[in-house]
């Protein structure tokens, strides 16, 4: 690895950091005014989806001008918007829409108009996603759609769909599957919320009662369904923006540590062990941004990360988790407290709550379980059995 930025490469972050530093005080305005105009601000430059074609409204950046934009937002922890219409159904159109589809659906979500959820998991169908069962029969113009989807993140909010279904049950089950983009104000679409031991309402199940999804709203052709959904661009994988907000934990932690040693809201001072567990995770996040540090190496030389990537994405999600308990453990018994409007809540009961929400986190994305089984077989050689 070259940690070295190259002259155009230098000449771009400096560009980045003199932008946050005109555009970006630390927060934005309360409400969605400022998230709007931040966004809008990122819209000019073609930053919310810097990796799309810039007839797209993307800035078609490489993966390390990405990496070096995704680096430094991070670090100024400023946010980024677009969520999963930039991540993946602008993409998949990009490449396998209608000129139709990119014309309806691309302009709004760059401008945020729209939100998209992602409708592929299903009570029998997570880990082998292949095995999905919710049907779409052709009726005239129309597919039919029955069945069921499930932890789909943000449904409540979502007003399209993007998914997967069941339309040829006689083939293989990698093929006879059609990708389809769904208005969720459909006639028999029914959100029911799942709730998770944060007490956040994230998940969903989504039920589909014969819903009418018009044919002109398939991607790509029928059947072909799997293979339009593994569509990606040029992403830059590093999983960048996490590890530096494991360092920022970490910083956040130890400020408190210093703030509180001696008044008895922090472990800290009287458990060594709980001392050297914090100098650990220092240690652990350092290793972190050398794996991201890595990943993007490979892709800025035109190799594809793969094991590498699994490897990156499992130590970061396991990490969190860890960083978690050690909060957790610093704060004692305030650690107990997982409300932040609570006047006895230790730095707004971050820890607690990234605690319970951390069992998400090697879950979402591709479980720890999926992670290390490509890591042995495509990294390692091991057989699958």
């Amino acid at each position: 690895m070259d940690f070295r930025d190259t002259p155009p490469q230098a000449a771009f972050r400096a560009e980045v950091r003199q932008f946050l530093r005109d555009e970006f005080s630390g927060e934005l305005e309360p409400g969605a005014a400022g998230m709007a105009a931040w966004r809008k601000k990122l819209v000019a430059r073609g930053w919310v989806a810097p990796a799309w074609p810039k007839e797209y409204g993307g800035a078609a950046l490489g993966v390390m001008d990405q990496f070096i934009l995704n680096e430094e937002f991070a670090e100024a922890r400023a946010p980024q918007v677009g969520g999963l219409g930039v991540a993946m159904a602008g993409p998949t159109l990009i490449v396998h829409g209608t000129e139709e589809q990119k014309q309806q659906h691309l302009p709004r979500i760059l401008n945020g108009e729209v939100i998209w959820c992602q409708g592929f998991s299903e009570p029998g169908a997570g880990s082998d996603l292949a095995s999905l069962q919710t049907r779409a029969v052709r009726d005239g113009d129309d597919y039919v759609v029955n069945g069921q989807k499930i932890w789909t993140s943000m449904a409540q909010h979502a007003h399209w769909m993007f998914m997967l279904t069941r339309t040829d049950p006689a083939a293989p089950k990698h093929r006879g599957i059609t990708y389809l983009l769904v208005d969720m104000k459909s006639p028999g679409i029914t959100v029911r919320p799942l709730y998770n031991m944060a007490d956040r309402h994230d998940f969903n199940e989504v039920f589909f009662d014969n819903v009418r999804v018009p044919a002109a709203n398939r991607v790509g052709e029928e059947n072909m369904g799997w293979y339009i959904g593994t569509t990606t661009l040029d992403f830059e994988r590093s999983n960048i923006g996490t590890v530096v907000g494991h360092m920022h934990t970490l910083r956040s932690l130890s400020k408190y540590v210093a703030e509180h040693r001696d008044d008895g809201r922090t472990t800290v001072a009287w458990d060594r062990a709980v001392r050297m567990e914090l100098v650990d995770r220092y240690v652990e996040a350092r290793v972190g941004r050398l794996m991201s540090y890595r990943v993007i190496s490979m892709q800025a030389q035109g190799r594809v990360p793969n094991y590498e990537a699994s490897m990156t994405k499992l130590y970061s999600s396991e990490l969190t988790q860890r960083i978690a308990g050690t909060g957790v453990k610093l704060l004692g018994l305030y650690g107990q407290i997982s409300s932040s409007r609570s006047k006895h809540a230790a730095m707004k009961a971050r820890p607690t709550k990234q605690y319970l929400y951390g069992v998400a986190i090697t879950i979402g994305g591709g479980t720890s379980e999926i992670q290390r089984n490509i890591v042995a077989g495509r990294g390692l050689g091991l057989p699958h059995d």
